[in-house]
């Protein structure tokens, strides 16, 4: 039931052209193409000397309506047979074999599948990602999963959030004699039900509002904060009695004086693809959804798609092949608050069937995608997860064993996602003003660059990154000194903050800079002076560095990085060198005199940034005297936030 998005393509021919079939045969294609599977698997078995194409179908019969043992049966003969060895052929075998727990067997036909085509996204994934499996079948405690005792016989699944309810699609429990059903397997089509939680638990379901529920599938829904917009999955009604593909559609309806609007169709419906699975954010002026439409990837992608300043949806963005393959990938879930989205594939390295996966994302760049691995995964079909606001508690849907129906909802307790951690902070002064336009870049813990951003108009930037690890974070913006923190990911919550303060160059003049509030100190710091082509520290500067010494010791957590420059003699990579040993040369004074001692670090910059007007080549060349190129010699101390030491740039006075 939760492949109604899906396009099935049953690859068969009723003129018999590529290859003669027997009537059983023929028959049996007419049954497939109508998703009455089970008819179809009764007259292919039957038939004598199936051709490729009905071995084909008949494997995909069986796999349709969950006898993957009779499926994977079916395939091994199909692999077997002249023209059986389709690379999609091996896929799909591996498929079969995975949900019956051969993962062995599966890994080497996906290696099939990867050598004649190494460039399918869903090759290159499970190339890369195939060492896994072991980690993705071993229970580490990142989920507590609970079976729900409303579900029934009937297939439950698809939950949304509703206010503080639950609205999700279901065949019914009940259904009587004359109504329809559907081919695929026999059962009602899917109607839209609510339920109140209580408990932990979902109460009996009731219908949701019989004027959704049509004659064929409707649900599952999304809704906006509130529950004033709902979008909703349906069948499209527009096709006719010989164009049997199933295709669904989306739509909307507002909640205004007590009652919901009549249903309005999505720009995007159109009866030569489906679109589904909606999700809609809090304000309803965003959606993600699914699609087979053409341009994507391949089966059906996700996409996202946003309304205009007039309330009119946009055009669509398909979300990329970070999210995306030749496979199929459903159910969009973007939990809003923290910025992380859920979502279903069989495209993807898994454990077999639909499995979730979980990725951070900030709005634009999506961080790396994981499977979410058991007991969320199964070898069995996993899919529609969703999780509140503090990504602490949530809902799927699964057909593993156990259940009562092929489809049932599950609760799930998120203990700890595997989705990496979030750096957010704002560029700021010294005085608390955010500073938009400033170019934050983050370095790993040996100082190599891993991305960049320009703030926004709220100064605001933020980064995807690994758990467990420490990172820096520089802030460079004209007429401002450039300024850093650190960022440690080895904590609890998802989202890490992080704010990197920058001083304005005409403040590097003051005579005196204060630590921090909370420090209470005030300490007065005069210019480091070298000597030309000299790198030695000089009696003067022995002083300076000592109210340094004293303070670091006093607060033991303070992290400082030691910035030198040249002036403008000599060439360009004599004075990159001569910069680095000015750094290197105090910062090994103040690390002899520290608890610590990691704590202080020293960088060159060679004869960038300079104080003065000073230009010793180009057009620019200028006389200075060296009283001016003095100016140029010197080292600025950056101290960096680190636990309760503020983050403050504290410089030489020139």
């Amino acid at each position: 039931m939760k492949k109604l998005l899906i396009p099935i393509i049953v690859l068969i021919s009723f003129n018999g052209i590529a290859q003669k079939k027997s009537n059983k045969e023929k028959q049996g294609d007419k049954y497939a193409f109508v998703y009455s599977f089970d008819k179809a698997i009764d007259s292919y078995t039957q038939a004598k000397n199936l051709s490729v194409e009905g071995q084909r179908s008949l494997a995909k019969s069986y796999s349709n309506i969950g006898q993957s043992d009779k499926s994977e049966l079916a395939y091994s003969t199909l692999i077997n047979m002249p023209d059986g060895n389709l690379p999609e052929d091996y896929y799909n075998y591996a498929m079969v074999l995975k949900t019956n727990g051969k993962y062995e067997d599966a890994n080497k036909y996906m290696d099939k599948f990867y050598e004649l085509k190494p460039n399918d996204l869903r090759a290159k994934d499970y190339n890369q990602n195939k060492g896994e499996l072991s980690n993705l079948l071993k229970d580490d405690g990142k989920y507590n999963v609970g079976y729900l005792s409303f579900n029934t016989d009937a297939d439950e699944f698809g939950a949304s959030y509703y206010k503080d309810k639950i609205v999700f699609a279901s065949s019914g429990a009940n259904p009587k004699a004359t109504e329809k059903t559907y081919n695929w397997n026999g059962k009602p089509f899917l109607d839209l039900y609510v339920s109140d939680v209580e408990g932990g638990q979902l109460k009996t379901a009731q219908v949701f509002d019989k004027s959704f529920n049509g004659k064929m599938h409707d649900g599952p829904a999304s809704f906006s904060k509130g529950g004033t917009l709902m979008a909703y999955t349906k069948n499209n009604y527009d096709l006719k009695k010989r164009e049997r593909v199933v295709r669904v559609q989306i739509c909307f309806s507002n909640y205004k004086d007590g009652k919901w609007s009549s249903p309005e169709s999505f720009s995007l419906n159109n009866k030569e693809y489906s679109v589904g699975h909606p999700c809609l954010t809090q304000d309803g002026n965003t959606m993600y959804f699914s699609s087979d439409m053409p341009g994507g990837f391949g089966g059906t992608d996700i996409y996202r798609i946003k309304k205009d300043e007039k309330g009119t949806w946009g055009k669509s963005e398909n979300l990329g092949d970070k999210i995306n393959t030749e496979g199929d990938e459903l159910y969009p879930f973007y939990e809003e608050a923290n910025g992380v989205m859920f979502f279903t594939s069989d495209g993807r390295s898994g454990l077999g069937g639909l499995d979730i996966f979980i990725c951070a994302t900030d709005g634009s760049k999506f961080g790396k995608v994981r499977n979410a691995g058991v007991p969320l995964n199964s070898r069995y079909d996993d899919f529609a997860a969703i999780s509140n606001s503090n990504l602490s508690k949530g809902y799927f849907s699964s057909n593993r064993a156990g259940g009562n129906g092929e489809d049932d909802i599950y609760s799930v307790d998120y203990l700890k996602l595997d989705i990496g951690k979030k750096i957010e902070g704002l560029a700021i002064d010294n005085t608390k003003n955010i500073l938009p336009n400033t170019f934050v870049t983050l370095f790993d813990e040996k100082g190599i660059v891993l991305d960049t951003i320009t703030t926004k108009d709220n100064g605001s930037y933020s980064f995807l990154v690994d758990a467990d690890k420490d990172f820096k974070l520089t802030g460079n913006k004209p007429n401002y000194v450039e300024g850093s923190t650190l960022a440690n990911t080895s904590v609890k919550e998802f989202i890490v903050k992080a704010d990197v303060t920058l001083l304005k160059k005409e403040e590097l003049i003051a005579k005196k800079i204060i630590v921090g509030a909370d420090l209470g100190k005030v300490l007065e710091l005069n210019t480091i002076y070298y000597d030309l082509d000299k790198y030695n520290i000089r009696p003067d500067a022995e002083i300076e560095l000592a109210k340094i010494v004293k303070i670091m010791n006093e607060y033991p957590d303070m992290v400082v990085e030691l910035h030198a420059y040249t002036d403008c003699r000599a060439s360009n990579e004599y004075n990159q060198i001569l910069s680095d040993k000015r750094a290197k040369t105090p910062a090994w004074y103040i690390k002899t005199r520290i608890t610590h001692p990691e704590r202080i670090t020293g960088k060159g910059f060679g004869e960038t940034k300079s104080t003065t007007v000073c230009s010793c080549e180009g057009t620019g060349l200028s006389i200075c005297s060296e009283e001016e190129f003095q100016k140029d010699r010197r080292t600025e101390f950056i101290i960096i936030k680190k636990d309760n030491t503020p983050n403050i740039v504290l410089l030489t006075n020139d």
